[in-house]
């Protein structure tokens, strides 16, 4: 773990939301940053602006106030296209709902990123296939998404989400709709593959025995961000 090379820096953000005349300000003045192979996990109640977060670091949303720095990328000031772009080559995202398309198979969901970078088909293909060999998921790869269980959408869900080699991982809430021992596998699956590929990544979970096991844990309450030690989370 390299610590010490900053891969993504957030000073003073602040995300506020507005109706009418009224405003909800959902967190203001987080400041933190993220180091080269750390695994850094997010936690608070539900409505606490986890998700929100994470859209903004993956510039998939735009705060209100503040910076984020990725390298030498201020991400608040790309273009739409400049961001999807972004997306694409950096970060690899994993949801609580899997989002695979249904009418397609693992092997085509999986493929799917690097189809739209322009990859020929065949190229993707194969590529596709052995990270679904990655996620455990080589026997299941022409099955429909629908024809996959709860577990295995989502691993091939962070297959997907790693098939273009991103060097940040952003999971909001990975395991939260598998039963425990589905979900404690999904999550060893992870942590390995962070470890193997060195990736940077950032799960927002109310799972603590998971927090626990990351390298960092902020906690987000009440619109404010505070760093705790993973092993003082209880259950």
């Amino acid at each position: 773990m390299h610590l010490n090379q900053q891969v993504l820096r957030i000073e003073g953000l602040k995300k506020v939301f507005r109706s009418g005349a009224s405003e909800l300000v959902l967190f203001e003045n987080l400041s933190f940053e993220v180091g080269q192979g750390e695994m850094l996990a997010i936690v608070g109640a539900s409505g606490a602006g986890k998700s929100t977060l994470l859209h903004i670091l993956g510039a998939l949303d735009r705060p209100s106030a503040g910076e984020v720095y990725c390298a030498h990328l201020r991400l608040n000031s790309l273009s739409e296209d400049a961001a999807a772009d972004f997306r694409n080559k950096e970060i690899g995202f994993v949801w609580q709902f899997h989002y695979l398309l249904p009418e397609f198979t693992a092997l085509e969901n999986v493929a799917m990123p690097l189809l739209m970078r322009g990859t020929q088909k065949a190229e993707a293909e194969k590529e596709a296939l052995r990270w679904l060999g990655e996620v455990g998921l080589s026997p299941r790869s022409h099955h429909r998404a629908g024809e996959l269980s709860g577990g295995e959408q989502q691993r091939a869900a962070l297959a997907r989400a790693l098939i273009t080699k991103p060097k940040i991982l952003l999971a909001d809430e990975p395991t939260g709709d598998l039963d425990s021992r589905t979900a404690d596998a999904v999550f060893e699956l992870i942590s390995r593959l962070h470890r193997e590929y060195q990736l940077s990544s950032i799960v927002a979970t109310h799972n603590f025995g998971f927090a626990r096991r990351c390298h960092r844990v902020l906690r987000l309450e009440s619109g404010r961000m505070e760093e705790v030690a993973p092993e003082t989370l209880a259950d």
